[in-house]
């Protein structure tokens, strides 16, 4: 009874932060002709309640694909369909063919903040409470902590509910983490199905994917794959089939609607970034050597491929072979981050992708969660900024690090042992003797 009254708490200041920041502004409030990410939401909601299905991706006279058009999986173009739906009943001039382009309101504003609210409450903080119930070997007192610090990441709150970004974070990060909590329980099945769904919804979900293979492929190898290995290989097959045809059932009736989505979905003519505000290898390699002007667009694909696909290879065949489920959390970990770090049409706020496995093993290794999730969101302080959400970064930042120091040895388990980067020093030695300023950056930090 006290852990779910304690539980509740942690929910309930989760949810007054949240709502807090949202009182603030939001992408590009007042700053026609464009607007800004708000906009961009509104807009889908207007297309998607107005226009026939078939030509949602389209550019028409009615759908101007070069003003937010629309460019995430079905799963979004459905929940854009269904707060339009309910924005109808309240205001129809809200999403009004034409005539609602850069409405902006008060009551408007409340109404888009709630759609945030509503979905974070329906997906993302029953997943974030029950993974810390679902904690093993740990005190109530550590799972709450956990709940609490998962629930006040700054950087997630701010773009949610500050930015306002065009897509709602908390139900693609939400279903992801049904699914790392389904088969790390081992309701594979069930698992699988919530991870669908989240690539469905956001497709950068796939930063997510290679691990949650791994360990569902390396389960099957356990059981043996002549035995009821090749049964779950064969179920979870089915049923990631069946979730994908569901989702995009109505646009397999034509091969080019099918194509114009897929073309949506992975703009590779864009180039490798479009501007450099994102803290990866190729921006900041850019402002040496400026590669995307030299490379062709073929090639940078390719480099970026070959890079993001080397650099998680280790990390996916270790949890192929030794499949469990502190090795899942932490090759999603590495395997997003190298997304992040090397992959194509990479933006800011993608480094959520990074800070949602990261959360999960903040009881593991504090020190470096907590340090990540801080730096992460400073990475996005140039888009914050640009929003005017300088203070609610500020008090936000503050407050999930005193719950982080408060409730966790941050400032303890510093050595290269307890942080886990023993044999790596000792391997990074063997070529590079002088190699011994890690322990003392790790001090100093």
């Amino acid at each position: 009874m006290e852990k779910c009254y304690w539980m509740t708490v942690v929910v309930l200041i989760g949810l007054t932060v949240r709502w807090t920041v949202s009182l603030n502004s939001y992408s590009g409030a007042g700053k026609p002709p464009m607007f800004g990410d708000y906009e961009a939401q509104r807009h889908w909601q207007e297309i998607t309640f107005n226009l026939p299905l078939k030509q949602w991706y389209f550019n028409n006279s009615d759908n101007n694909l070069q003003y937010w058009g629309l460019d995430y999986p079905p799963l979004t173009a459905y929940h854009s369909f269904l707060c339009a739906y309910v924005a109808k009943f309240i205001n129809p001039d809200w999403i009004a063919l034409h005539t609602s382009r850069g409405h902006e309101s008060q009551e408007h504003k409340l109404f888009m903040r709630a759609t945030v609210l509503i979905a974070d409450l329906l997906i993302y903080i029953p997943a974030v409470v029950l993974y810390c119930c679902c904690l093993k070997e740990i005190s109530t007192k550590k799972k709450i902590a956990n709940a609490l610090c998962i629930l006040l990441y700054p950087g997630l709150i701010l773009i949610d509910y500050g930015h306002f970004q065009n897509i709602y974070n908390s139900v693609s990060l939400g279903f992801a983490l049904w699914g790392v909590l389904g088969v790390s329980c081992d309701w594979d099945l069930l698992g699988s199905l919530a991870f669908c769904l989240a690539v469905n919804y956001k497709q950068m979900e796939l930063y997510h994917s290679l691990p949650f293979f791994c360990f569902l492929l390396g389960k099957c190898f356990k059981k043996g794959l002549k035995g009821k290995g090749f049964g779950l290989l064969i179920k979870l097959a089915c049923t990631v089939v069946a979730s994908f045809t569901l989702c995009w059932l109505p646009f397999f009736t034509e091969r080019e609607q099918t194509l114009q989505v897929l073309r949506r979905l992975f703009p590779v003519d864009r180039g490798l970034f479009e501007a450099c505000k994102v803290a990866n290898i190729w921006c900041s390699f850019s402002v040496v050597l400026k590669i995307k002007d030299i490379l062709p667009r073929h090639i940078q694909l390719i480099v970026s491929f070959c890079f993001t696909f080397l650099s998680l290879l280790p990390a996916c065949i270790k949890l192929t072979l030794q499949p469990s489920p502190k090795g899942f959390k932490f090759t999603l970990v590495i395997c997003a981050l190298s997304f992040f770090l090397f992959s194509f049409q990479v933006h800011e706020k993608s480094i959520l992708l990074v800070s949602l496995p990261v959360c999960l093993v903040l009881n593991e290794i504090p020190f470096m969660s907590t340090w990540f999730l801080l730096v992460s969101t400073f990475s996005m302080l140039p888009l914050l900024l640009k929003d005017e959400l300088l203070m609610p970064s500020v008090v936000t930042v503050m407050a999930f690090f005193i719950a982080c120091a408060s409730f966790f040895p941050v400032f303890e388990k510093t050595s290269e042992e307890e942080l886990q980067l023993k044999s790596f020093s000792i391997s990074v030695r063997k070529y590079l003797p002088c190699f011994t300023f890690l322990p003392k950056i790790i001090q100093y930090l």
